[in-house]
């Protein structure tokens, strides 16, 4: 059960350096002409951060299930 637990936490680790890493080559360099109010630019980003954070939390998700429902079934 203990490894379970382990792969389950070295997982969420990787997933969240990965999207740290995604942030910063992908969302971070977006820019808008100069005449564009940066709030839209903000908006944007934020708008791009919240979309990948909701995607990791699904596939954490999905680990976190498919790890303890091997582990319920034995």
């Amino acid at each position: 059960m203990a490894a379970q637990i382990y792969g389950f936490i070295f997982a969420m680790w990787v997933l969240m350096l990965i999207g740290g890493g995604l942030m910063i080559y992908f969302v971070a360099p977006i820019s808008f002409p100069s005449n564009i109010d940066p709030i839209i630019t903000s908006g944007t980003k934020v708008f791009l951060a919240l979309l990948l954070i909701f995607i990791w939390v699904y596939t954490l998700t999905k680990v976190k299930n498919w790890i303890f429902s091997s582990q319920i079934k034995s």
